[in-house]
């Protein structure tokens, strides 16, 4: 099975993808690992990305999209994968599209965990406090979540679209959730 994940930060994307890995048996890939992965290894495509992470840039697709091509080929991931960060624009689809066609398989599912705005920023502001990080803001993380809203607003789409894309409400009790995400992957 190959699961996309999507939701904007705070909605709960790492909790449930761990969680759904561990029952379904296959990684959760995310590209926050991958990206630390390369970098503490010392990649080529890993020092080319942490000039840019360095600078408070996004990684260019092409570098994001190599490190997910790289982390697809392992054998872990042949019987399947849970996605979380990527893709991430349209252009990066394609490009999944295209990895995915090489082994004659395609994306089975894409679960969009929707959130209300104002609890997910207090929520994150909680976290941000508990961990010490004063950069994170409200008004910083409000940011954070309309580009979000911007970015993926096409890929909710493409993958509507295709009759891939299921919403579910990321608020509710981790249990709640997890069940909701497993009967959407089972139906």
């Amino acid at each position: 099975m190959r699961i996309v994940f999507m939701g904007p930060p705070g909605a709960g994307k790492g909790t449930q993808a761990a969680l759904l890995s561990t029952q379904l048996g296959i990684p959760h890939i995310s590209t926050g690992d991958i990206f630390r992965a390369n970098v503490s290894a010392g990649t080529p495509l890993g020092i080319e990305a942490q000039s840019y992470m360095d600078a408070g840039e996004y990684v260019p697709d092409g570098v994001t999209n190599e490190m997910v091509r790289d982390r697809l080929t392992h054998e872990d991931a042949r019987q399947g994968f849970i996605l979380d960060g990527y893709p991430r624009t349209v252009e990066q689809v394609v490009e999944l599209d295209a990895m995915l066609s090489v082994e004659k398989s395609k994306i089975d599912h894409v679960i969009e965990l929707t959130v209300d705005v104002d609890v997910v920023v207090a929520r994150l502001v909680k976290r941000s406090a508990e961990q010490g990080r004063t950069d994170d803001t409200e008004e910083v993380l409000r940011r954070r979540l309309e580009v979000y809203a911007e970015q993926t607003v096409s890929l909710v789409e493409v993958y509507q679209d295709r009759g891939l894309l299921v919403q579910v409400d990321g608020l509710g009790d981790i249990d709640a959730v997890t069940s909701a995400i497993l009967s959407t992957v089972n139906a």
